[in-house]
């Protein structure tokens, strides 16, 4: 359970920033080599690698080395793990909001008893 925490928790600092978001919509339209990602951002090569360094340790992508050329391809399986968190979540709050809901209307309930 512990590595499978730490395994979250680096997947959402890596989603965290914007920059990383856009690499990883980029790369669900194929792989892509580390020039092309860099592009469209207006930064230093060596600070954008670190983008993928984090992407990459994290799971979310995979790369291989051609020659002098890196490529990166987007590994989906973290954000399903993600995904599936978030989906856990969401139904404790519900649930919980739902009690809530349900004790308010009793409290409400037991006012209006007593009033009449």
């Amino acid at each position: 359970m512990p590595n499978q925490l730490q395994s979250l928790n680096r997947i959402f600092q890596a989603l965290s920033d914007p920059t990383r978001r856009a690499v990883l919509k980029r790369l669900s339209r194929g792989p892509a080599p580390t020039l092309e990602l860099a592009r469209p951002f207006g930064m230093a090569l060596p600070s954008f690698t670190q983008h993928l360094s984090m992407l990459e340790k994290s799971g979310l992508v995979k790369s291989r080395k051609s020659g002098r050329v890196r490529t990166y391809v987007l590994e989906p399986h973290p954000l399903q793990a993600a995904e599936s968190w978030m989906t856990d979540q969401r139904k404790l709050w519900e649930c919980r909001l739902d009690q809530l809901d349900a004790h308010l209307v009793n409290m409400e309930e037991n006012v209006d008893d007593r009033e009449d």
